[in-house]
């Protein structure tokens, strides 16, 4: 491990409600679904409740689909997608589809309804199989181009990597190094968050994490930042980097030309903090050296848009992770909302892009993307003059 700077002192908590939230879902994670057998069976019956006559169909159709949505959720460990307990996501699409039945039964308690009710719900599950069995595992290859370097300057293949979230080898863990191989990258930059947040004193997820790390490689370098504390905990990142050829920037910055630096600052969740950090190092650039940014978060970009930094890379939104069409994403986590959920941004100098990311949240929260799928972004930098590759 190749660390250049001193450890700062991290806040290793969410906001209070973003926190609250994934600890109730990590504590109802803990309940096994069967053992909830006359909870699921109360859902059903108040929701085919407004049926009258059709009551008993009612109740059938959610037994169906109840069933249903359980295999779904139980056969991703089995069959190695992701290792997320049962009993949160199935309780949340329970009290999904009891609303749509309910309502069903509330507007038209008739056969005709009852049908166009039974098509919703098997719209439901196709989607949901295709956020918890498919689009976790289609890792994208987006391709960008900025003018970072100074003239004269030959183009660098770059690779953007943020938001791993590794709990086990999956199709997406190994889709990601094939796009790694096949794309030899000059440079690789990691923005953050290595383990799923169920995994992150797991031992044997800490040590795939880092034979996954351990399989990156790149001419000029592998460079990473922590992501969100409580995910990045200051006694687990050490043990995953060690020994690896992967440089640390702990609020710190490293020439990768003469002309052009990258700075690299932890993410505390105390913003004054790490804007601090991020003005020491931009106060050390020698005169005319232009910047790239690694932070976790995309929360540091109005404070930093008159600084010189070309380039801010950063991950933690997942895009939202569950997006709906035309509206974008339902939750960031970021500060600004969803201002910068995801994708390129640019504000005065400085050009912004906020990676979907990789991995997933961990906890009782869904294992599941929609309409946001796994990104990793090969950057092609060259100088103001020069016209990217094609």
């Amino acid at each position: 491990m190749k660390s250049p700077a001193s450890t700062a002192q991290t806040n290793t908590s969410f906001s209070p409600i973003i926190h609250g939230a994934l600890v109730a879902t990590d504590v109802l994670g803990r309940v096994p679904w069967w053992l909830l057998l006359p909870l699921w069976a109360g859902i059903v019956v108040a929701a085919a409740w407004p049926w009258d006559v059709l009551r008993g169909p009612a109740v059938l159709l959610g037994g169906i689909m109840l069933a249903g949505d359980a295999a779904m959720l139980a056969l991703l460990p089995h069959y190695q997608r992701s290792w997320g307990p049962v009993t949160p996501p199935l309780l949340g699409l329970a009290l999904l589809r009891a609303a749509l039945t309910a309502t069903g039964g509330w507007l038209s308690p008739s056969p005709g309804s009852l049908l166009i009710v039974t098509c919703l719900h098997a719209g439901l599950t196709g989607t949901a199989l295709y956020a918890t069995w498919i689009e976790p595992f289609r890792v994208t290859v987006t391709r960008q181009h900025a003018p970072v370097l100074p003239a004269g300057s030959a183009t660098l293949r770059v690779l953007h990597l943020s938001d791993l979230h590794f709990e086990g080898y999956s199709p997406r863990e190994h889709a990601l190094l094939d796009a790694v191989t096949a794309l030899q990258p000059d440079l690789i930059l990691l923005t953050g968050d290595y383990l799923n947040l169920s995994s992150v004193h797991d031992p044997q997820a800490q040590a795939g994490a880092r034979a996954l790390l351990a399989q990156l490689d790149a001419p000029l370098g592998i460079y990473a930042v922590t992501g969100s504390p409580v995910v990045d905990a200051d006694d687990v990142v050490p043990r995953i980097f060690a020994d690896l050829d992967i440089h640390w920037l702990d609020d710190a910055a490293v020439a990768i030309t003469p002309e052009l630096w990258l700075l690299g600052a932890r993410c505390t969740y105390t913003p004054s903090r790490d804007r601090d950090a991020v003005a020491r190092l931009v106060e050390g650039l020698p005169a005319g050296a232009r910047a790239v940014l690694l932070y976790h978060t995309p929360d540091l970009m109005p404070e930093i848009v008159d600084w010189p930094i070309a380039l801010y890379l950063c991950g933690h939104t997942h895009g939202g992770q569950l997006r709906l069409p035309w509206y974008g994403a339902l939750f960031t986590s970021s500060a600004w909302g969803k201002r910068y959920e995801m994708g390129r941004y640019q504000e005065g100098r400085t050009i912004l892009y906020v990676s979907r990311g990789l991995g997933l949240e961990g906890w009782g929260a869904p294992r599941a993307r929609f309409l946001s799928p796994p990104e990793i972004i090969l950057w092609e930098w060259h100088a103001p003059e020069s016209l990217p590759q094609r």
